[in-house]
């Protein structure tokens, strides 16, 4: 069955108009299912960059682990104690009416399974055991309560053998199904990223299990290098067949590539019967995840959002978090829940305690439909801020956010992406929106911490970061009138402003302007100042009196205020470590941007509440259906 029936490789503008009637029918009921695959069982992972022990570990013996199948050596024992192995009972017991979980298995020789359980406090029981002896292709059903999980525990497969060997394959979970099971259509946004998109598209392609749970994948191409430009897209097209909507328009950020999919997805008859998952174009995808939050949002009592988690693509044994929340005070998002771990290593730990996330970020998230129908559409922010107002939105409306375990994409580590870069202005800018949306709004409140950011990028020489900033911040108090064009007037300005700045430019180590080595020795810092508030007075001071001197490499890891702070040219290499930025004090910019800060600080504290109340106002006319449809139209 299909979502929607438009041509697959329909790319003009006319085709691709967001008003074209949709021909689809999605069945508002499909046939009856008994059961429904809540998770597979992995003994390997889909890459090779993956460790296998986030799926399966050998703790005795020897295992020979392969994705689907793992043959266990005599004296040996294979665990799935392991972060996609568990089965995150505590979030299945708090969020869905299921009472009970099945395991299958087909098995061959001698040795015994067990499902074991978790509690809160990481103590572990067995639930169920069965041993097989000599059996050949033997189908082995395990099953286990969930009835003692609410704070906390998981469930999970283990493997033991005597003086045989045991060949286990094809382990699934499965819960019982609900009347209706509904299917998902996955939406992906991509921007110049077209071999990234089309690795995504293929690796979910190539997954049959996860390919029964999706009734369409819409990709949305908003860039100038083209999936269709590719010699594999073809392939994709082959692959997909009518389940493939590709769909070119100009750059609107993630929300409006996201948004484009929620758009055609609610043409189709009978849609509201189905879950959209937004998908980004640049990550690796476990595809179980997809089966993991499909079965989860086909069995939660009420509609709820439901979000991965995101591991880290170069270290893809660390999590970047278990579940996240905001500050929206401080204009702060990423901000871990209560009882959560930041950068932990899945293969060492485990999550046994279930905690409650604010928003999941669009990585990987799955959105029923009646969140859409409640929430309305995404804000036309163009990036940033977009999940996380979204998330505060439906929760508003009686849709809260989980973040479910174990159901984790691999995305670019956070901690290798410089901060100086254009999208600060969406950050500060949809951050006070989202503020001024969702809380009292303290205009004094967003003042301090915009004021704190302002003064370290000062201090530090980075004006074309200053300069970011106070654009977002002046856009912001234009009220709603910002959000007209979806972001792309936004981005040139943001673009022509910052190519004013010399430091905002990246250069190769071997080639950065000014300095040369001998004159920029590396220098690491001292420790942090015991009175912070003393120490950056002083330097302000002496900047603008002119008495910075000297010049210093910097390693981005020893990059503190204040020890850049003391110099007039300092070389600092990028947290991508790919290049380095050459920051000079400039007395007059710093000047400038000084006071142009305390003027518009001012401006945010005496106008700050009556203009949130125009984008409370513009609210539901900014989130219609009708915005967007201009919005498509239009670029």
């Amino acid at each position: 069955m299909s979502i929607a029936s438009q041509d697959r490789t329909a790319t003009s503008q006319q085709e691709l108009a967001p008003g074209a009637p949709a021909e689809a029918r999605l069945p508002a009921e499909g046939p009856p299912v008994e059961r429904l695959v809540a998770q597979r069982g992995f003994f390997a992972g889909p890459f090779d960059r993956v460790p296998d022990e986030l799926y399966a570990t050998v703790e005795r013996g020897n295992g020979d682990r392969r994705r689907r199948e793992v043959a266990v050596d005599p004296h040996s024992r294979v665990s799935m104690n392991t972060y996609f192995g568990r089965f995150p009972a505590s979030y299945w017991q708090r969020w869905t009416s299921v009472a009970q979980a099945r395991l299958e298995a087909t098995v061959s020789g001698t040795g015994t399974l067990s499902v074991v359980a978790s509690d809160i406090g990481g103590s572990t029981r067995v639930v169920e055991r069965k041993h097989v002896a000599e059996a050949v292709h033997e189908s082995v059903l395990l099953t286990s309560a969930i009835d003692r999980f609410v704070d906390g525990g998981a469930l999970w497969l283990e493997l033991e053998t005597g003086g045989a060997t045991l060949t286990v394959s094809d382990v699934r979970w499965s819960v019982g199904a609900p009347s209706v099971v509904r299917p998902t259509a996955v939406v992906i946004c991509t921007f110049n990223r077209a071999d990234d998109c089309l690795h995504t598209l293929d690796v979910l392609a190539g997954d049959a299990g996860a390919m029964a749970v999706v009734d369409a994948v819409y990709v949305v191409d908003q860039g100038t290098d083209t999936l269709e430009s590719r010699a594999g897209f073809q392939h994709i097209v082959d692959r997909l067949g009518t389940v493939l909507h590709y769909r070119k328009q100009a750059n609107l950020g993630g929300a409006g590539g996201f948004t484009r999919g929620l758009y055609e997805v609610a043409e189709v008859q009978h849609a509201d019967h189905a879950n959209v998952m937004f998908m980004d174009d640049d990550i690796l995808l476990e595809p179980d995840t997809v089966i993991r939050l499909t079965a989860f949002a086909n069995r939660t009592v009420e509609p709820v959002i439901v979000g991965s988690q995101m591991l880290y693509l170069l270290h893809p044994e660390l999590t970047y978090s278990w579940a996240q929340t905001t500050n929206l005070p401080a204009l702060r998002a990423g901000v871990p829940v209560p009882r959560n771990v930041h950068r932990v290593d899945l293969t060492r730990r485990r999550q046994e305690i279930r905690v409650d996330a604010g928003y999941n970020a669009w990585w990987s998230c799955l959105i029923p439909s009646e969140v859409v129908a409640s929430t309305g559409y995404p804000l036309p922010m163009f990036f940033q801020w977009d999940d996380v107002e979204y998330g505060h939105r439906a929760r508003a409306h009686g849709h809260p956010t989980v973040t479910l375990a174990g159901t984790g994409v691999w995305h670019a580590d956070w901690d290798w992406k410089d901060a100086d870069n254009l999208s600060n202005y969406f950050n500060h800018r949809n951050s006070l929106i989202t503020a001024a949306l969702h809380t009292d709004f303290d205009p004094k409140a967003a003042s301090r911490a915009i004021r704190e950011r302002l003064l370290r990028f000062l201090v530090t020489m980075r004006y074309g970061l200053a300069a970011t900033v106070l654009k977002g911040v002046e856009d912001f108090l234009e009220g709603p009138e910002c959000l007209h064009d979806g972001g792309v007037e936004a981005v040139a300005a943001v673009h022509k402003l910052r190519a004013e700045y010399p430091e905002t430019q990246s250069h190769p180590a071997s080639e950065a302007p000014g300095p040369r080595s001998k004159a920029t020795p590396l220098v690491d810092a001292p420790p942090a100042p015991s009175r912070d508030g003393l120490v950056m007075a002083k330097r302000l001071l002496w900047q603008v009196m002119g008495k910075t001197r000297g010049s210093a490499s910097v390693s981005f890891r020893h990059s503190h205020w204040w020890h850049v702070s003391r110099y007039a040219t300092v070389v600092v290499t990028d947290a991508s470590q790919q290049g380095v930025r050459v920051r000079r004090l400039d007395r007059a910019e710093l000047i400038s941007l000084g006071r142009r800060s305390i003027r518009l600080l001012r401006k945010l504290r005496r106008e700050g509440r009556g203009v949130a109340d125009r984008y409370r106002e513009a609210l539901p006319e900014l989130t219609s259906r009708k915005t967007w449809e201009r919005l498509f139209e239009s670029h």
